[in-house]
């Protein structure tokens, strides 16, 4: 203020009203040089901190939408893999663990079951991640099952409860071949099969529990071969098609529809648009010649069409969900047929392409709305499976379509491009990847 009164005076002679204003403008430029100096160093200090962590649901998907999905499969298949967890009632033995000695009872359906436990160590993907899809390969004899759970961390520490992806068996035991209802814990929730991380919460690391049950009174064992998780920092939006990688090539899969089994067996689901999954995983076990025999399938209906089909969506069926299309249950059960099997998920058709090299066919969940896939025998759908079986030479996708009104029509081409997008637009590049000893998987994905 007293400057300010200096400047104002009109008494002041010139060389005073002159050195009043240099002053002034000096002090200017210091505060000046001042705030940048300031906001420099803020920078610098954040720079140092690492990245930016979103604080609102609307910075995170901002965040999301500037960075590519990331998905890591990790499994736990070998001797070394089950020695390096905790053990409660269990032993490992050639590659599987088994159920040694009663850790605890329960009682499901009016049963008494024993039970024993394995979990892993803290699994940590290298990446945040927000979804993870568990499976597992297990043999069940009767009166027995396998129940897996998860449970998930932030980089603070914090943990979710134990979530658990319901009860499985091979057999046709209603009570021992269930998800479970949503499960909600203040951090994440699991719907049927894919634990979320709520709205704002992301995790860096998670650990997996497989119980093993048999009835109470029974020596019958479980035997777990192998559990696996796909964990996924999921791309808010859908990225530009990728280019063709290998070549032209086809698989000889054979062709199945489900709709030609539109009413069938309504407690399986009534077969028609309920019954994509098991069609197209009856595909992939017939291209391996381990379809169901004719002694497994020996209850269906003799008119009917392609009565494997049927046979699959029984061992499949999740009588929670009260569906066909639980993707552990489908590859949990092609895995009692194959060497190894897993839900997974990928970032582009590039590594779809790697697979079919190999030899190995993809099942793809995919959704699209009308006009998004041309030469679809549907106009839209919100989730279907389907195979791939190879690619042309443009890069365009050669596709065993279940939904095809017959057997016949079931072989499609679809365009890359809107393929691509209808596969990552909603279950963000999910696949079941299944081979017999025959074939190997491609490296780099964490798949033995």
């Amino acid at each position: 203020m007293q400057l300010r009164r200096l400047i104002l005076d009109p008494r002041l002679d010139g060389l005073r009203l002159r050195f009043a204003v240099a002053v002034t403008v000096l002090m200017a430029l210091l505060a000046y040089v001042a705030l940048l100096d300031s906001s420099a160093s803020r920078q610098a200090a954040e720079r140092a901190k690492g990245p930016a962590v979103a604080s609102s649901p609307r910075a995170q998907a901002e965040l999301a939408a500037s960075t590519p999905a990331r998905n890591s499969y990790r499994e736990v298949t070998s001797q070394p893999d089950w020695a390096a967890g905790t053990a409660r009632g269990t032993v490992a033995a050639s590659g599987s663990v088994r159920l040694a000695q009663r850790a605890g009872s329960v009682t499901v359906g009016g049963r008494s079951f024993d039970w024993a436990a394995w979990q892993s160590p803290w699994v940590t993907p290298g990446h945040g991640f927000t979804e993870l899809v568990p499976s597992w390969r297990a043999t069940t004899p009767t009166g027995t099952f396998v129940a897996l759970q998860v449970r998930a961390k932030t980089a603070a520490g914090k943990t979710t409860s134990w979530q658990s992806f319901g009860r499985w068996s091979s057999g046709t035991d209603e009570d021992l071949r269930r998800s479970l209802d949503a499960q909600a814990d203040g951090l994440s929730t699991v719907a049927t099969d894919t634990l979320r991380a709520d709205s704002g919460v992301a995790f860096t690391a998670y650990t997996l529990k497989v119980q093993l049950y048999r009835a109470t009174g029974s020596t019958a064992t479980p035997a777990v071969h192998s559990i696996g998780a796909v964990a996924s920092q999921l791309a808010s939006s859908v990225p530009p098609v990728s280019a063709p990688l290998l070549g032209a090539r086809a698989l000889a899969v054979p062709a199945y529809s489900q709709m030609i089994h539109r009413g069938q067996y309504p407690n399986y689901g009534g077969g028609g648009q309920a019954w994509c999954s098991p069609t197209s995983l009856s595909m992939v076990l017939g291209y391996y010649g381990v379809k169901p025999t004719a002694s497994e399938y020996a209850w269906v209906n003799s008119s009917y069409a392609d009565p494997w089909v049927d046979e699959v969506a029984r061992r499949v069926f999740d009588f929670q969900y009260d569906g066909a299309g639980n993707w552990p249950f489908n590859t949990a059960y092609a895995g009692t047929r194959l060497t190894h099997t897993a839900v997974t998920r990928f970032a582009s058709l590039r590594d779809v392409e790697k697979f079919i090299a190999a030899g190995i066919p993809v099942e793809l969940s995919i959704s699209f709305s009308s006009g998004q896939l041309s030469g679809a025998p549907i106009s839209s759908t919100a989730g279907h499976l389907v195979v791939v079986t190879g690619f042309t030479s443009s890069g365009d996708v050669l596709v065993n379509d279940p939904a095809a009104s017959s057997d016949a029509a079931v072989k499609r081409t679809y365009d890359r491009g809107q393929f691509e997008a209808a596969w990552l637009r909603k279950s963000h590049g999910v696949a079941y990847v299944m081979r017999d000893a025959q074939h190997a998987f491609p490296t780099g994905y964490g798949l033995s």
